[in-house]
């Protein structure tokens, strides 16, 4: 394996783990500050509790979450030394904006959240947690904008050297791509707390402990997540889709899997690329939809990447494709559970619904699953470029770093991860053994 893979490979790894914790913490702020909330509006001692028993998992997630971020950030120095002078002058500024506002907002008060609740008072300990949430948010924020850079380059040029130079900061902040990738991304983060929260209210109500916060998660959990699932596709989807087809319209096609220019193009609900003879095999389509979703019109000509140059398809166009139709499929599920976790709430059986109750926990790991294959499908899209359309991939990585070198730290984060994820697994859990009454 040569030592380009090994740095995709590599990164691929570093940063699906990372994403696994910062999804979470990003969600789950926004429903400790609705708990918070309600807990100051009622005056109700159930719900400050269950805001300090989410604080805790919160805390434990973002440590995690800051462990395996820094050396993700070190990457780009050690793998991607190339890109990082090339991309530095641009992407440095957002980079340093997350660290030293929003990390440092986000970790400072929530100190003060964790631990002075008795000096600060309901109404202070209430702004602590919201300025936790703007810090989380604002966090997301500073990130999609950099990742919109390299999917869209704006506010910049080249100088002589071959090195990008920020041109306008609020060009760079007003990407036009950022704007909907931004708002699906925190979406599904809502999504992923939501179901880890209905997930856990589910436990305690299937094991008979804490049944009171039990059905205080599975509820606010069943009404966040429904109103998560709803803006997942329309209107934050629906418009990140529209930029793709905007400044990317060969990933679009990659996606869909339509690899011929045609009008009343149907949309591939199921299929299997086969590059040899460029088609799907076994597809399962609906007439005309793909023009529709696409152009608005059911006869609507799409291109199919027999319009563009095959040196500017993605790299791995099946892994493309399967990894959109995992999102898109687990996404419309997760959405058929919720409602249903909705109107369970709303005629009030769902906390005496043994079988729905095992779906909302069995169910906590598919926002993950959805997430992480949306992200590939984001990064994979973007293949073959680094810089879309500036900087290819395989002009950005460390040309010093041997594929041994490679190699040898990849296995050595895979071991330190698994450490980290079983010593992750034992502090939640302990948290969820001792429950919110504990706290």
């Amino acid at each position: 394996m040569d030592a380009l893979t090994l740095h995709r490979l590599h990164f691929a790894f570093t940063i699906t783990f990372h994403y696994l914790f910062p999804q979470l913490t990003m969600g789950l702020a926004l429903l400790i500050v609705i708990l918070k909330t309600v807990a100051i509006r009622t005056g109700d001692e159930h719900y400050h509790r269950a805001a300090r028993f989410w604080a805790k998992i919160f805390a434990v997630n973002f440590a995690m979450g800051v462990v395996t971020g820094i050396p993700m950030e070190f990457q780009f120095g050690t793998n991607w030394s190339r890109f990082s002078r090339a991309a530095g002058g641009v992407i440095g500024q957002t980079l340093a904006m997350e660290g030293v506002f929003s990390f440092f907002l986000e970790s400072s008060f929530l100190g003060a959240f964790l631990f002075g609740e008795k000096r600060l008072g309901p109404k202070a300990h209430w702004l602590a947690a919201f300025l936790v949430f703007l810090g989380s948010w604002l966090s997301g924020f500073f990130i999609i904008a950099t990742d919109a850079w390299m999917q869209h380059p704006t506010g910049y040029r080249m100088d002589g050297a071959g090195m990008a130079q920020l041109t306008s900061f609020w060009a760079l902040l007003a990407n036009p791509w950022v704007f909907w990738q931004y708002l699906h991304n925190m979406t599904a983060s809502v999504v992923t707390a939501s179901f880890v929260m209905a997930a856990v209210g589910a436990f305690y109500l299937l094991t008979g402990r804490h049944e009171p916060y039990g059905r205080t998660f599975v509820r606010w959990g069943a009404i966040a997540g429904t109103v998560s699932t709803f803006l997942l596709p329309f209107p934050t989807g629906d418009g990140q889709a529209r930029g793709v087809l905007e400044s990317q319209p060969v990933t679009l096609a990659a996606m869909e899997g339509q690899f011929h220019t045609e009008a009343g193009a149907p949309l591939a609900i199921l299929g299997q690329p086969d590059m040899e003879r460029e088609r799907l095999d076994n597809p399962l389509t609906v007439p005309d939809a793909l023009s529709f979703l696409t152009y608005r019109r059911w006869k609507a000509e799409v291109k199919g990447l027999d319009a563009f140059p095959r040196d500017t398809w993605p790299d791995n166009i099946p892994l493309l494709y399967y990894s959109y139709h995992i999102m898109v499929g687990l996404g419309t599920l997760l959405g058929a559970v919720m409602i249903a976790a909705a109107i369970g709430v709303w005629r009030g059986f769902l906390y005496g619904s043994r079988p729905l109750l095992w779906v909302l926990m069995l169910a906590m790991p598919f926002p993950y699953i959805a997430t992480t294959a949306g992200w590939m499908t984001a990064e994979l899209g973007r293949q073959p470029w680094l810089i879309y359309g500036v900087m290819r991939t395989q002009d950005g990585f460390s040309p010093r770093v041997s594929a041994g070198n490679a190699l040898f730290t990849l296995l050595g984060f895979m071991g330190t991860y698994a450490i980290l994820a079983v010593l992750f697994l034992f502090l939640v859990g302990r948290e969820i053994e001792h429950g919110p009454e504990a706290a």
